[in-house]
């Protein structure tokens, strides 16, 4: 029988692959977007809405079970450095050494947020855990 705690974990889990997932499409919107031409090209103009939709919706299931300031902060933060990526290779942007840095501080401010989300739920639960059972005299 699942425990409040494995429900809570598998929903975090949960929350992060549909994270994941938004900021897949969100690198997908601005991508497509740049492809717009403005908005005069049809095709890649569906396709940014519906990867905006699409990245909107995604994101507001993550946010179930993700705190929004880390959840939101996250999604940005692999959106842009996504975009950043991606556009060096669709559209022979350069890469520099001050890209990168920022990155990295992109990617530990992040990991951080995420690391940070973990610890605290922990402390909660530690707190609210009423330790060793005494036994009834």
């Amino acid at each position: 029988m699942p425990t409040a705690d494995s429900d809570r974990t598998q929903s975090v889990n949960r929350g992060w692959a549909w994270l994941l997932l938004s900021s897949l499409f969100e690198i997908t919107f601005a991508l497509s977007t740049e492809a717009t031409h403005a908005f005069t090209r049809l095709g890649p103009s569906l396709l940014t809405v519906a990867a905006l939709s699409n990245s909107i919706f995604t994101l507001s299931q993550a946010l179930k079970s993700i705190d929004v300031g880390v959840g939101y902060t996250v999604w940005s933060g692999i959106g842009g450095v996504g975009t950043v990526v991606f556009s060096t290779l669709v559209y022979h942007e350069p890469l520099t050494a001050w890209k990168i840095l920022a990155f990295a501080l992109i990617i530990g401010g992040a990991a951080t947020l995420q690391i940070s989300d973990k610890f605290e739920t922990g402390k909660e639960a530690a707190e609210h855990d009423p330790g060793p059972h005494q036994p009834v005299a």
